[in-house]
């Protein structure tokens, strides 16, 4: 099925059943509403059938481009039946899960994942390492029954609600650095492991803090070879900054649609909205082209640190614009849209953070892209 047909099909699909597909109306768009709708919307999007293409039929789908998987997310997005970043972690996950894990266990454990049945989170971040990931300490030491785990993560979205995390551990000497990680596929419901949510200033527990005390985790739960940890990081981080991008990108498009019906005439200056509609569109189509470029098989790179930029900066102008549109009800309004608006004008805060800093990432630009040399 190519691109256009999907799309044909899909949007047709997504006419006829989106009463289905929308949220209980009585949900309160918590956090707890916005998993459960998720769950809900993956489950009947895999059972129609387009939630597996564009993934391999080794793990479950039905084959096809990745461009198919990109425009799904994107049409999810737009009509507002998923919050985009939770729906996003499918995308960094699962490509790693099938390019590292043993065969049989990809086969087993993405199709959950596809279907809504499970939620997975990325154990990388660490207390005190900063963006040094090849820093991490969180160590595990082989013994008979398999790997025994014993740190702390932290920043770990959505781990009170994850089945399995993708941990990245210290097996190797700390001085070897990067040589010395090895990733593991770690059931979060294993004795041992603490988790502890952490509410965000826009005033959700959308990340923890998880604490490993001698967590065993079988051997054949390794990604890839042992003290290839770091491979696999450089594998998944990609992901974080393309294809789930792309879906930012169409939702910050829509919020941009909706601003504009909801801001009192007046209030916005033209001169600012074309500047972020500039701002949206140089975004998207920087991502439009790392989506061809995934679709054509190439390997992502140092270069996807140029969409991150770019996200964070849209999206900070989407939001200062909102508070320039709807000043009051942002500061003080108390109805569920104000109530809306401002967790995301505060969540947008934090988009020069998460994911990588952007001062981090052009400093990748700097020194991998354009050769500008060290940093120091």
């Amino acid at each position: 099925m190519d691109l256009d047909e999907f799309r044909r099909s899909l949007d047709d699909w997504l006419d006829q059943n989106e009463h289905d597909l929308r949220a209980d109306p009585a949900a309160k768009d918590t956090l707890d509403d916005q998993m459960a709708q998720l769950a809900k919307v993956k489950r009947l999007t895999y059972e129609a059938g387009f939630m597996r293409r564009g993934w391999p039929e080794r793990v479950g789908g039905l084959g096809g481009s990745s461009l198919l998987r990109a425009y799904l997310g994107e049409a999810l997005t737009s009509r507002g039946l998923v919050e985009p970043g939770i729906y996003s972690l499918t995308e960094v996950l699962a490509p790693t899960m099938i390019d590292y894990a043993r065969p049989e266990l990809a086969a087993t454990m993405v199709p959950r994942l596809l279907r809504g049945d499970e939620t997975w989170c990325q154990g990388f971040s660490e207390p005190g390492t900063g963006s040094n990931l090849a820093s991490l300490s969180c160590r595990a030491t082989r013994t008979e029954d398999g790997w025994s785990v014993t740190g702390q993560k932290v920043w770990t979205s959505l781990a009170q609600y994850a089945d399995r995390c993708v941990l990245l551990t210290r097996t190797g000497d700390a001085d070897s650095a990067h040589r010395g990680i090895t990733a593991l596929f770690v059931d979060m419901d294993s004795p041992g492991i603490v988790v502890r949510p952490i509410e965000t200033m826009h005033g959700a527990p959308e990340f923890s803090e998880v604490f490993f005390d001698g967590v065993v985790v079988p051997f054949e739960r390794t990604l890839g070879e042992e003290g290839q940890g770091w491979s696999v990081a450089m594998d998944l981080l990609p992901y974080e900054r393309s294809t789930a991008l792309w879906h930012r990108a169409a939702y910050l498009q829509q919020r941009l649609g909706s601003l504009l019906q909801a801001a009192p005439p007046g209030e916005l200056e033209p001169a600012d909205v074309g500047e972020v509609a500039q701002l949206l569109y140089a975004l998207r189509a920087r991502s439009r082209s790392t989506q061809r470029r995934l679709a054509a098989g190439e390997r992502l790179g140092p270069e996807t640190s140029i969409d991150k930029v770019l996200v964070a900066t849209a999206e900070q102008a989407v939001f200062d614009l909102v508070a320039d549109g709807l000043a009051t009800g942002v500061a003080v309004g108390d109805d569920p849209a104000s109530e809306r608006w401002r967790r995301e004008f505060l969540y947008s805060r934090a988009a020069t953070i998460y994911g990588g800093t952007a001062e981090i990432q052009r400093n990748i630009i700097a020194r991998r892209l354009l050769d500008l040399g060290s940093d120091r």
